[in-house]
């Protein structure tokens, strides 16, 4: 499932663009519009300074890339290191692992080596912005996390990585996942950034629109 684009609220969309500008991505806005391009994906951020809670994002980086895209990392946001630990093994059966950094206006963000996906020929080092592959990893709130699994089966994606519980489960592929989370669940590794609960839309090429809830959707 690749993950073309996705829209969601952001409480400063100018502290957004100067972040993900000194990351090195590309950034474009409009009528106080945030557009970020990461790889094939266009995250848009749109003004809302009401709600609260965190966002996730995981972006993909080339299998083979870790160390250098942890060193690059570190140089240009906050790694999330709790107990002095800054990176982390997949659930389940994901086969990968990540490092999490703090991203602009409360946001979780997590780079993901994904092993399932073959190296893809570029030298590991020095690693750049425009090395990411795309973002593969959007979390949403639902009210019912099985329920929500059973839509998106229904419009023909599967659950993913033999990890999934009431209140959390990947559905989608290696290329791109849709975290399903409950209310009031916080996100990982430090356990205490409550997940936004707002509209996010997904848009994955679908060719439907599934209803999330929440004014949550995939399309």
């Amino acid at each position: 499932m690749i993950i073309r684009a996705v829209t969601l609220p952001a409480r400063d969309t100018a502290e957004v663009a100067d972040a993900y500008r000194a990351l090195g991505f590309p950034v474009r806005i409009a009528d106080d519009v945030t557009e970020v391009m990461i790889g094939p994906t266009r995250l848009r951020f749109a003004p809302d300074p009401a709600y609260r809670g965190a966002h996730h994002l995981a972006f993909t980086i080339p299998t083979g890339a870790f160390d250098a895209a942890r060193a690059w990392l570190g140089e240009r946001a906050e790694v999330i290191a709790p107990d002095g630990r800054d990176e982390f093994e997949g659930p389940g059966t994901w086969d990968s692992r990540s490092v999490y950094f703090r991203g602009p206006d409360a946001q979780v963000l997590e780079l993901i080596e994904r092993r399932a996906l073959a190296p893809d020929g570029r030298p590991a080092a020095p690693f750049r912005a425009s090395d990411v592959v795309a973002v593969s990893e959007v979390g949403v709130v639902v009210d019912d996390v099985p329920a929500a699994v059973a839509l998106l089966e229904g419009a023909g994606l599967r659950a993913y990585g033999g990890f999934a519980t009431d209140v959390f489960a990947a559905v989608g592929d290696v290329d791109g996942l849709v975290i399903l989370v409950a209310p009031d669940r916080a996100w990982v590794p430090e356990g205490t950034q409550v997940a936004a609960d707002v509209p996010v839309v997904v848009d994955a090429g679908l060719g439907r629109e599934v209803a999330l809830g929440r004014g949550s959707r995939l399309i």
